[in-house]
């Protein structure tokens, strides 16, 4: 794995969690829906976070890879929050609560409910999801992972450029990281 090519901008500016020049990073491309990643982010990522991210030995980025129009609809709400703080408790919100919104008989409402929490209304809730640009972003960035790095499952992580399919348990990625320079 081209290692430059896979950190090159992208069609959005990368989503970044912890130092932005920490020594090993971890890229993961996933979809808002996707119950594998939901159980990375509410099993292995607290650890990860506090043991390799807050520490400033990992940095975290994540890569749109919507599988479904409701997991591009929750990627577009994460991205029209604003910074990467909001964006990141958005994200971190949407996976915790994904059984609520993803499987909901009325996603675009259980979406609102919680996108009213992190401060939108009606009028921006609306303005976010009809945001051609922004959808097309989304898009070409889930197809750049597709094409250029051969990603065609949720979640798959690239540590310093290694490619990991699927959900990875804490002490295993942990033993990735540790072996990484």
């Amino acid at each position: 794995m081209d290692v430059a090519e896979l950190m090159a901008e992208g069609p959005l500016p990368d989503i970044v969690i912890g130092d932005p020049n920490a020594p090993v990073t971890i890229v993961e491309y996933a979809s808002m829906t996707c119950g594998h990643c939901a159980n990375f982010h509410e099993s292995s990522y607290p650890v990860i976070k506090k043991d390799y991210i807050d520490t400033g030995k990992a940095k975290l980025i994540i890569r749109e890879f919507p599988f479904d129009p409701r997991a591009l609809a929750a990627f577009m709400l994460a991205r029209c929050t604003g910074d990467d703080e909001k964006r990141t408790a958005m994200i971190d919100v949407l996976f915790d609560q994904q059984d609520q919104w993803a499987r909901a008989e009325n996603a675009s409402a259980a979406l609102l409910n919680i996108a009213k929490l992190a401060g939108f209304t009606q009028e921006s809730f609306t303005a976010c999801l009809n945001n051609k640009e922004l959808q097309q972003q989304i898009v070409e960035t889930q197809e750049r992972g597709q094409q250029e790095f051969g990603v065609d499952a949720t979640p798959t992580f690239f540590i310093n450029g290694d490619k990991y399919a699927g959900s990875l348990p804490a002490d295993q990625m942990a033993a990735i990281i540790e072996e990484k320079p």
